[in-house]
């Protein structure tokens, strides 16, 4: 099964037996001090770099969320999405909890973009689908519903079914929702990466839908997050999981060598063109 996500000029295809897609995840003012003040000063510069860097590292779609309190989000979206559009081709993800301002992002953003998120909650299902519907977008669906987010990979699968039969019902396929199944700290709960490796199988078997991960959130509160991340990263992929939002600067590598290991780069080409872009990136910018 294929998500096909556009721009006016790009088209990425996210599935199984295709690499591995990476949505960058910096444009997000959630605990990036740099960012948030520069959505409340109107201050594009910044969000230029980002955009610019992220691409330079791989990211195949950006994430964009501007959701800094007491910042009128409706009418900031369309902005961030029309520079953002003006300076990549990569196809767009709007990120926001408020579908009013996912409903001006997707006016504002070009081709066939992707919305972060929608859940099994009702308020949410009714609110979100009939907007990504009218759009034409793709979705990610969350496995979490009223009752918050269940702790069995068996009752993340029936979330997961609760969506994806809501969105067919008012026409949405299934190819346009992706599954989220959730990661929790480990730090907490021990059993908790392993519960999402296990939803990301079931949903690959029964429903044989793509599947995204946050990644990031299963080292929370630990020492040395990234290798607990690179190591979850690979086995999520192994289990089958198509997508992240992530950030590629810290990730991409990691990306690019589980898609050789998995049979998904013949000869290695892009893992070696991969680490000679990544070379030269990183040697420009400690010069």
């Amino acid at each position: 099964m294929h998500t096909i996500l556009k721009s006016n000029t790009k088209e990425v295809i996210i599935g199984i037996d295709r690499p591995f897609v990476i949505i960058g995840e910096k444009i997000n003012p959630t605990g990036h001090k740099k960012l948030a003040a520069a959505l409340t000063e109107g201050n594009f510069d910044y969000i230029r770099q980002l955009v610019e860097r992220q691409v330079a590292w791989g990211a195949d779609v950006l994430d964009i969320n501007v959701g800094v309190p007491g910042l009128d989000e409706v009418a900031m979206i369309p902005k961030v999405v029309e520079l953002v559009a003006s300076l990549t081709d990569a196809p767009i993800c709007l990120d926001s909890g408020n579908p009013e301002v996912l409903a001006a992002g997707l006016a504002a953003a070009p081709g066939k973009p992707l919305v972060n998120s929608v859940s099994g909650e009702e308020k949410r299902l009714e609110a979100v689908l009939p907007i990504v519907r009218e759009r034409g977008a793709a979705v990610i669906g969350l496995t979490m519903d009223d009752q918050g987010i269940p702790k069995t990979a068996e009752e993340r699968l029936a979330v997961a079914e609760k969506i994806l039969e809501r969105a067919a019902r008012i026409g949405i396929p299934a190819e346009d929702v992706i599954i989220d199944p959730l990661v929790l700290t480990v730090g907490s709960d021990s059993k908790a990466a392993l519960v999402t490796l296990q939803t990301i199988e079931l949903l690959r078997k029964n429903f044989g839908v793509n599947v995204n991960l946050g990644a990031s959130n299963v080292s929370f509160g630990l020492p040395d997050r990234l290798t607990v991340n690179q190591a979850f990263l690979a086995l999520a992929m192994q289990a089958g999981a198509t997508c992240s939002i992530t950030d590629p600067i810290k990730l991409g590598a990691t990306i690019k060598a589980a898609d050789l290991l998995l049979g998904r780069d013949d000869y290695a080409m892009r893992f070696i063109k991969y680490f000679r872009q990544a070379e030269s990136l990183r040697a420009k910018e400690s010069g």
